[in-house]
């Protein structure tokens, strides 16, 4: 699945989502896997284990998504997860926050979409005029996203 998260609240919402998310998935900020601490720490990366349905929320670096081979993923990893999300906003400020959280780094910086104004709190602003201008925008990087390119 593709989270796609809209408008200030959903994108600071979406963010403490995406860290938990990470933490779940033994994931630094970069959306590396960790490594143990120490041998037999057990607190590092277990692809059996943490790597099982990763590809829900993650693509691997080298494009490998939910629909490849899950015995050829086993066989060339890179350990680079990028997450499945697109971001939407009518202002730049809000993705920028996200981008400046703990994991931010670690998102496609494509799949952010932003407006250059805002709707300024005005809900037929944002919705017939500064909105409507970046409608097809965010429809085209989803239908990226769910194609894997």
């Amino acid at each position: 699945g593709i989270n796609a998260e809209y408008m200030g609240a959903g994108n600071q919402v979406g963010s403490r989502f995406w860290e938990s998310v990470f933490a779940e998935h033994k994931l630094n900020k970069k959306g590396r896997e960790k490594q143990e601490s120490a041998e037999g720490a057990n607190d590092g990366f277990d692809p059996c284990l943490h790597g099982d349905k990763i590809d829900v929320y993650f693509k691997e670096q080298n494009g490998r998504g939910p629909d490849h081979n899950r015995e050829q993923k086993r066989k060339k990893r890179s350990g680079k997860w990028i997450p499945r999300a697109v971001m939407v906003d009518l202002e730049p400020g809000t993705l920028d926050v996200v981008t400046a959280s703990a994991v931010g780094k670690a998102f496609k910086p494509d799949n952010f979409v932003f407006g250059n104004s805002g709707a300024g709190n005005n809900w037929a602003k944002g919705h017939y005029t500064e909105g409507a201008e970046i409608v097809e925008q965010a429809i085209d990087v989803v239908r990226k996203e769910a194609e894997g390119s």
